[in-house]
């Protein structure tokens, strides 16, 4: 008999912690266990802290998503691209120009303005290139509010100043172009297969994807206007759904994309104090 009791006993006591431990936990509990053991980039920017801070956080990631028709950016972009052309998803993607990490490169010496440049610079930089536009004021609304931004996406990783070039840990992974020959010929045809749907065949763009050339694209001081550097990018970046290129397709499709023109980079004809013309 017991022995009886015993076994009953014990299988209550099993039973109730059972249930303790099935029991939903409180929300802080829940929140504190996943940002101890999820380090996505969708968890670094889930979420802001309140007070002003969160609100230049999230105008920040506005600003990044909005860049070419937000009124506070629209007069210093010279095009159609918004920081999510390139940075996608916001700069959550973990390989295609990734956000997450980059303010712990900074402040970095950069080759291309010669000179130790902030995050808020680099920023500030992106605008004339990548944008065809003007640099913003550095320590103005626009500057603060997307450096703000990057930093809460880089605030987990540590501080890892890069003494040869401005690059966050999760940067490009620079494709070997000297292995190849780029063909054009076969880059055009890829481009013509492949991304017409969206970029449209003159390069123009559309609602679901961005302008690749012309009047509307980056200028020729960018970095993705460099073969190299776009064919890194679209290695891991496109197709969005299914990043299947190989280094060779990468390249040709870089240089045929690159051989069509696009707007001259004239740093006389910009404001700002960092803008030479290499």
């Amino acid at each position: 008999m017991r022995v009886f009791l015993s076994m009953i006993i014990g299988l209550l006591i099993i039973a109730i912690i059972s249930i303790l431990f099935t029991q939903e936990l409180p929300s802080r509990v829940k929140e504190d266990v996943n940002m101890a053991t999820d380090d996505s980039a969708d968890l670094q920017s889930r979420e802001y802290p309140e007070g002003r801070l969160g609100e230049v956080i999230r105008l920040g990631e506005t600003l990044v998503k909005e860049t070419s028709i937000h009124p506070m950016t629209r007069p210093l972009v010279g095009n159609r691209l918004n920081c999510t052309s390139c940075h996608l998803d916001a700069g959550r993607h973990p390989k295609a120009a990734s956000f997450v990490g980059v303010a712990s490169a900074y402040p970095a010496y950069s080759p291309r303005e010669s000179a130790v440049i902030t995050l808020e610079e680099r920023i500030a930089n992106c605008f004339l290139r990548s944008q065809n536009g003007s640099r913003p004021v550095i320590g103005g609304q626009v500057s603060v509010a997307i450096a703000a931004y990057i930093t809460w996406m880089s605030r987990r990783t540590p501080i890892e100043m890069n003494p040869i070039a401005p690059l966050g840990p999760n940067h490009l992974d620079m494709l070997d172009v000297e292995a190849f020959e780029p063909d054009i010929v076969q880059g055009e045809t890829l481009y013509v297969d492949r991304c017409t749907d969206c970029h449209l065949a003159d390069g123009s763009g559309s609602e679901d994807g961005p302008p690749v050339w012309g009047d509307h694209s980056f200028n020729d001081g960018a970095g993705l206007s460099k073969v190299a550097k776009m064919a890194s990018w679209l290695k891991v970046a496109m197709p969005p759904d299914d990043t299947d290129l190989t280094d060779r397709e990468a390249i040709d499709l870089a240089a045929y994309i690159n051989s069509h023109p696009r707007p001259k980079f004239y740093p006389n004809n910009k404001t700002g104090p960092l803008n030479p013309s290499r």
